[in-house]
């Protein structure tokens, strides 16, 4: 699964930054294994959602300018009927007994 791969791939971006251990830009891009325009997009996405990214061109690196840190986690549990129907958005239902638009015409 895709999603998977995405979010190791950006808790791997927030280790190195983090670290400061990227390298240039061109050798993170690498390490990622994306293209460096690519690498760019998702560095000025994470700076617009809040992350202080800076580079330091002396050392050669992206580093945090301040405490920051990205958690990404998928948890994937086993839920029983009543947790359902109240998760569910507020709608209750059976799932013995639903319909919806994908099974009526």
């Amino acid at each position: 699964m895709k999603l998977y791969f995405y979010i190791d791939r950006i808790n791997l971006i927030n280790k190195l930054i983090s670290s400061a251990k990227t390298g240039t830009q061109q050798e993170f891009a690498k390490r990622l294994n994306i293209s460096i325009s690519r690498l760019a997009r998702i560095i000025e996405y994470l700076k617009e959602e809040g992350a202080p990214i800076k580079f330091d061109r002396t050392k050669n690196t992206y580093y945090y300018e301040s405490r920051y840190s990205i958690n990404i986690e998928v948890k994937i549990e086993k839920i029983n009927n009543l947790d359902l129907k109240n998760i569910n958005a507020g709608v209750n239902f059976s799932l013995n007994n639903f319909t919806n638009a994908f099974f009526m015409h």
